[in-house]
């Protein structure tokens, strides 16, 4: 179950995106992924060589952030808590051209309510957690607040993954406040692709998640089986610094002990237990967030992955302004 923990992050790893199956479609660039439809996959690689590309010098701060989280976590640090919890303020940057995607307050409200729910393990299914993970499942003691919703109308039918969404230039909604609130950008993305999210170590410019108003929330638009929120809870795992628990590669390291090493992504909802191939032959954590199985698959963080995400609220933390 133990996983090396002290590997340096690698720049492969900075972007998340899931996706179903579909074309990609980013600003004027087409790229064709292989999938199966209704299946979750990541849409990494053009964005990060997109990213790279504007800033060489990601790599080195991505490299820092993971020898800062790792030393927190050795030091076994105590987080700077308010109430209990860290609070998460939420800017939610709507952008559509038909009346479906001007999605409503209630959709709105609904995933703010299974962030809240996610993160703080009152979800009605995190009792749903194997006897075998029982030890290690997670309340990760954070709070997300609406703080405002800003409305824009476009003319763009999608917007693809390039950040366009995130620039008033390219007709987008520029972040507000991103060192101190959690922008989530709501709109077509296009070529099916659920959501992404930008990891601490980015430029604030473009710093919070995008989400397709189709996977949002429980209500209105949401769709089955991405229809519980939990593309939101996996994006924001990833904004809080956490990897997809196969590490992208197969038998590969998400930098966390407790999470089991997986062959690669699981989808759908697999029966338990689902056995990997990996060394041991252990018993992989299918319902863990940062794997790529339906929402209702999937209902815990680990104690590591706890870890992680709070480290970076830690003073000298990339995301402390978050914490004061």
């Amino acid at each position: 179950m133990k996983k090396s923990f002290f590997m340096l992050c690698i720049a492969s790893l900075f972007f998340a995106g899931c996706e179903s199956d579909e074309k990609i479609e980013a600003g004027n660039e087409a790229a064709e992924i292989t999938s199966v439809a209704n299946k979750r996959q990541c849409a990494s690689d053009d964005v990060l060589k997109d990213q790279m590309a504007k800033d060489p010098g990601l790599s080195a701060r991505i490299s820092e952030i993971e020898n800062f989280t790792r030393q927190k976590i050795q030091e076994n640090f105590q987080s700077r808590l308010v109430n209990g919890v860290i609070e998460i303020p939420i800017v939610v940057n709507v952008l559509y051209k038909t009346t479906a995607e001007n999605i409503s307050q209630a959709q709105i409200q609904s995933q703010i309510d299974v962030l809240n729910k996610d993160f703080n393990a009152t979800n009605s299914d995190f009792n749903n957690v194997p006897a075998l993970f029982s030890g290690v499942k997670a309340n990760v003691g954070i709070r997300f607040v609406l703080d405002q919703v800003v409305r824009k109308s476009t003319t763009k039918t999608s917007w693809g993954t390039q950040d366009a969404m995130k620039k008033s230039s390219q007709g987008g909604l520029a972040p507000l406040s991103p060192t101190t609130k959690l922008n989530l950008w709501v709109c077509t993305i296009g070529g099916g692709i659920l959501g992404y999210a930008q990891f601490p170590g980015g430029s604030s410019a473009t710093d919070g998640v995008v989400i397709d108003s189709k996977y949002l929330g429980t209500t209105g638009t949401a769709s089955y089986p991405f229809n519980l929120g939990r593309t939101a809870t996996h994006e924001v795992g990833h904004w809080m610094n956490l990897r997809h628990i196969w590490g992208d590669a197969t038998c590969g390291n998400d930098f966390c002990n407790d999470t089991p090493s997986h062959n690669t992504a699981n989808y759908g909802a697999p029966a338990y237990p689902h056995y990997s191939t990996c060394s041991g032959n252990p018993v992989e954590m299918t319902m863990n967030y940062m794997d790529y199985v339906d929402d209702r698959a999937m209902f815990m963080f680990s104690n590591n992955q706890k870890s992680r995400m709070l480290a970076i609220f830690q003073s000298g933390g990339p995301r402390y302004s978050f914490a004061q």
